[in-house]
Order: structure tokens, then C-alpha cells, then sequence
């Protein structure tokens, strides 16, 4: 895992300007309801409570889901459990959590928390295009999704 991660740094200092900072994150896997809960800051039972309720709400259905986030208070990308790394869309999530890490390394500011997502999401889908695949075909992110996921206010 440490050689991907610093290839990915690489990558991303090259790609994307972003400072090449090797000071690796932790990596481990976890139920998805635990990524969950991390994504939406859901820490109290009654939060928590909230998110399983929308979850169940859109079983059946082809919501999305969140499927890795970066912890930042831990330095630590949570992927889901059974992730092998096997797969340009696998790679593609790890490529998205290492940006918010070295944002986050780098003391990057944004005006809110979905304004760090479009440079994530900007590398992870030129990641998936060197391989022929796209986010809306590996995660059923649309351009409109999109929009609403990395600008303030929306």
C-alpha cells in the first residue's frame, strides 16, 4: 500500500500542482456504515440513527453511496471492506482520498467542504480516463451530481 500511495503523491504533484508530500496517511477498511458516519460528521447515536435511516430508506434504490472518506483528524483513508485494489475504480477512490490528504498536509483553505471535492473528484476522473471509464460509469456520478458536490451553497 505505501508504494501506491507514494505513486499516487507523484501523480498528483505532477497532474495537479499539489506539493509532494510523502508523509503517508494510514489506510484501513471498514464497514460502510462506519464510512458513513465519518463523511456526514454523524458522531452521536441520534446522528448515526439519521444516516442508517436514510440509508434504509434507499435500499432498492440506485442512490449513491459514499464509499471511502479521509479522515483528517486521523490522517487516515477508510476504505470499504473487501476493496483490493484490483481495479482502476478502486485505485480511483484511494487517488481521490490522497488529494484531500495533501490538502490537508499542505493547509490548503476552502470556502467550504465541498470546494476541496472538485480537485479530488477532477483527478479521480482523469485517473479512470487513462483506463477508458469515467465517474458517472464507475459510480454513477453525473455531471450534475458533480456540480452540487464541489460548489458552496448548492
Amino acid at each position: 500500500m505505501q508504494a501506491l500511495l507514494t505513486a499516487i503523491v507523484t501523480w498528483l504533484s505532477v497532474n495537479y500542482g499539489l506539493p509532494a508530500i510523502y508523509d503517508l496517511p494510514t489506510v484501513r477498511f471498514a464497514p460502510q456504515m462506519e464510512i458513513a458516519f465519518l463523511h456526514y460528521g454523524a458522531f452521536s447515536a441520534e446522528a448515526q440513527q439519521r444516516v442508517k435511516a436514510a440509508y434504509e430508506a434507499d435500499r432498492g434504490q440506485k442512490a449513491r453511496r459514499v464509499v471511502s472518506v479521509y479522515d483528517e483528524r486521523r490522517h487516515t483513508i477508510l476504505l470499504p471492506e473487501g476493496w483490493k485494489g484490483r481495479s482502476p475504480a478502486e485505485i480511483s477512490m484511494v487517488v481521490h482520498e490522497m488529494v484531500h490528504h495533501l490538502q490537508a498536509e499542505a493547509g490548503l483553505g476552502y470556502g467550504c467542504p465541498e470546494g476541496r471535492e472538485a480537485l479530488a473528484y477532477e483527478a479521480q476522473e482523469k485517473w479512470l480516463e487513462q483506463f477508458g471509464t469515467t465517474l458517472e460509469a464507475e459510480f454513477g456520478i453525473d455531471g450534475l451530481t458533480l456540480l452540487v458536490s464541489t460548489h458552496c451553497g448548492m
